[in-house]
């Protein structure tokens, strides 16, 4: 489509939108409790496809405790959407308050000895928010230093621009993720340290290189191209560990992995990453995001990583 043709078409909801984001927390979220309703009770927005991956991945849990978990998470979802939509206008300060990011002398230490770093994190809530982590560092504004978060261009140019625009609200900076590793490249060669976060928890792309373990009770194959980069790069790497701690209020905690991670065993930042991504999930199994079909394509294990019976 013609791009001013679709900004005029698009135009009304990006009205709508930004009325809706100049609206305190509180009256968004008495919004999203009509969204919950929404898309759990009326439209049943992929409620099959989270009830069997909390099935699979919690046989242990009876059907009353996976429903309570099930809703708790549309609930969630609901507050994402709206939450999001508040990164339009919202204040430093404000931010600030709601997401605190804990440990970030482990990402400033490794800027300080000149590193560039890799950050694994997650699909869980409210992860839109991570890019607020400008907000708590010393090196925010430094002119050798980048934030960056690695996406996948969205098909729709109006919405891709618009979901750009509020992941740069604090100054970090959208790599695609075709030309990440050129992009890591290039900012390495004019001196420029960074770190980039990673989504990889989400279902491989075709074609993609896995490593097939066990994850959540599932064979799953995980993404390995984040641990190839970081190696080809030789970067530190760290976790970004989000909590939901009350309603609108977020904790993202720093963890080290590697000072360096070339000089890791191979596939050891993989796992480790399953492993803490396994933690974060069975701390509350409510902020992951089930609607995605994680685990469509069936896993084969190698034989000595397959479950053994009792």
């Amino acid at each position: 489509m013609n791009r001013h043709i679709e900004n005029v078409l698009y135009a009304p909801m990006g009205w709508m939108l930004h009325g809706l984001a100049l609206l305190p927390l509180r009256a968004l979220y008495a919004l999203s409790t009509g969204i919950y309703a929404l898309l759990y009770h009326i439209v049943r927005y992929r409620r099959k496809t989270v009830a069997d991956n909390l099935a699979r991945c919690f046989p242990h849990l009876g059907s009353d405790e996976r429903s309570a978990i099930e809703r708790r998470f549309y609930r969630n979802l609901s507050d994402y959407f709206l939450e999001t939509i508040k990164l339009l206008h919202v204040s430093d300060e404000e931010m600030r308050r709601r997401i605190v990011f804990e440990n970030m002398e482990v990402l400033d230490t490794l800027f300080d000895s000149g590193k560039s770093v890799v950050a694994y994190f997650s699909h869980c809530f409210n992860w839109e928010w991570a890019p607020a982590i400008t907000l708590w560092s010393r090196y925010k504004g430094c002119k050798n230093v980048r934030f960056c978060q690695v996406y996948r261009p969205l098909k729709n140019e109006w919405a891709d621009r618009f979901m750009l625009r509020l992941r740069s609200r604090f100054g970090s900076e959208s790599l695609p993720k075709r030309t990440v590793l050129r992009d890591l490249l290039r900012m390495r060669s004019e001196g420029i340290m960074s770190v980039t976060g990673f989504m990889s928890d989400q279902k491989p792309s075709h074609g993609d290189p896995t490593l097939p373990l066990m994850l959540l009770n599932r064979p799953t194959a995980m993404i390995t191209g984040t641990e190839t980069l970081a190696r080809k790069l030789k970067t530190a790497v760290i976790y970004f560990d989000l909590s939901h701690t009350s309603r609108g209020h977020y904790r993202l905690t720093l963890k080290h992995i590697s000072d360096d991670a070339s000089e890791t065993a191979p596939m050891e930042i993989t796992r480790r990453y399953a492993d803490m991504l396994q933690e974060s999930i069975e701390r509350d199994p409510a902020d992951w995001l089930w609607t995605h079909r994680r685990w469509k394509n069936p896993v084969k294990l190698p034989a000595n990583d397959e479950p053994q019976a009792e």
